[in-house]
């Protein structure tokens, strides 16, 4: 996949945070090399996150967000508080940006131990270092000193950036490569049903044909219809890879002896605790009438009768089960604050989302006591084969 059609979800987030007023959104310009955040001597110009791809070179692809800033005491400066602290939860790394002559320690050391709380690595950026400042700077000798209209500091702030991503941000797995060695052969089983979007594959799908690329993993990919013919044609299969609602039939037709499992189990081993996650699924035995469920789902979409979270799955559970469980649904980056009245929680494969979010949100389902699973480890447990789909994992 080439660097520029990299999803944001695949690319290292890098958030700009600081005080208002602090230069944010015209260092967010000035790293990306075009105008997409407005400036103004206005105080509280930037009301909503602002998210933009770049290529950082040599590092890669990364998606940068600028912030409200910090410190906004107004009502509406409440709510916007509340969205720069969601982007927390999706961030791997963090500049934080300071005017010296207006530096408030208190604020950027609450903000350090949010970073420190999440193993968020981050630098501190003082801004407009071309208007000089009031001493405050001897302090942080680690500090790093920018001025917009000095090109050759901003791209010393490049270059650290590059050397601390490497360092601190948290680098992409492959989906496939710890799992087979070069010159094996996968079966990617994908049904063309009503959900399949016309004239192109889902993202999961995309990246794990790339992923095979990668890695010299010779990639088959067949319709359902076409599964029980293409193994019989292929010399050695070493893994079959299907989608999760073709999960049943593609286990019985696959000979017992291949490896088999799914697109989203896949992403769950690269972009979650697959551990936890297959802990989670155990938790389905236990829901009752009246049991609570969130259905996490990381894209917005056209419900259809054969929609995987909202009509297969919730119908799994009752057939499995016996029970008639109450299910809600979150969408996107909107992920409840408190979920402590959930018994179970859901979750799609994450391909639209990174990293960082899955696993934060998999951090507040721990903490709050509440099982964790995802689409596919779900539909692998009622379908009962669950133990063969994680084989492959060594689990």
């Amino acid at each position: 996949m080439e660097m520029e059609q990299t999803p944001l979800s695949s690319r290292t987030h890098v958030s700009i945070f600081g005080a208002v007023n602090a230069g944010k959104s015209a260092l967010f310009n000035k790293l990306l090399g075009q105008d997409m955040a407005i400036v103004s001597e206005f105080r509280g110009t930037t009301t909503d996150p602002v998210t933009k791809a770049m290529e950082l070179i040599p590092y890669g692809p990364i998606a940068v967000t600028d912030t409200a800033g910090l410190g906004d005491t107004t009502a509406i400066g409440g709510e916007r508080m509340k969205k720069t602290e969601k982007i927390l939860n999706r961030t791997d790394f963090a500049i934080y940006a300071a005017d010296p002559s207006d530096f408030d320690e208190t604020a950027y050391n609450s903000m350090k131990a949010q970073f420190e709380k999440r193993r968020i690595g981050h630098i501190l950026v003082f801004t407009k270092s071309d208007l000089g400042s009031n001493g405050v700077c001897e302090r942080y000798p680690d500090a790093l000193h920018v001025s917009v209209r000095d090109d050759a500091s901003i791209e010393r702030l490049r270059s650290l950036l590059c050397a601390q991503l490497s360092k601190y941000a948290e680098q992409s797995n492959s989906m496939i490569g710890g799992l087979l060695p070069a010159g094996a052969t996968a079966v990617l089983v994908i049904p063309i049903d009503s959900e399949a979007p016309k004239g192109r594959l889902i993202l999961p799908q995309v990246q794990l044909i790339r992923d095979c690329l990668d890695h010299g993993i010779k990639a088959v990919c067949v319709r359902d219809t076409e599964l029980e013919e293409t193994l019989k044609e292929l010399p050695r299969v070493d893994l079959v890879v299907t989608d999760s609602q073709a999960f049943k039939f593609v286990s019985e037709t696959v000979p017992s002896n291949t490896a088999l499992t799914s697109f989203s189990i896949l992403l769950a081993g690269t972009k979650g605790d697959l551990r936890e996650f297959i802990r989670g699924a155990e938790a389905i035995r236990s829901l009752k009438d009246g049991s609570r469920i969130l259905m996490a789902e990381a894209c917005t979409h056209n419900v259809s009768h054969e929609d995987i979270g909202r009509i297969k799955i919730p119908a799994l559970i009752r057939k499995h089960t016996g029970a008639q469980p109450i299910f809600d649904y979150c969408v996107g980056y909107d992920f409840p604050e408190n979920i402590s009245d959930y018994d179970l929680v859901i979750h799609c494969g994450g391909c639209m989302i990174n990293s960082r979010a899955v696993m934060n949100r998999t951090a507040v389902c721990r903490e709050n006591g509440v099982p964790i699973t995802n689409y596919g480890i779900a539909i692998a447990y009622l379908s009962g084969i669950l133990e063969r789909s994680k084989a492959i994992f060594g689990i």
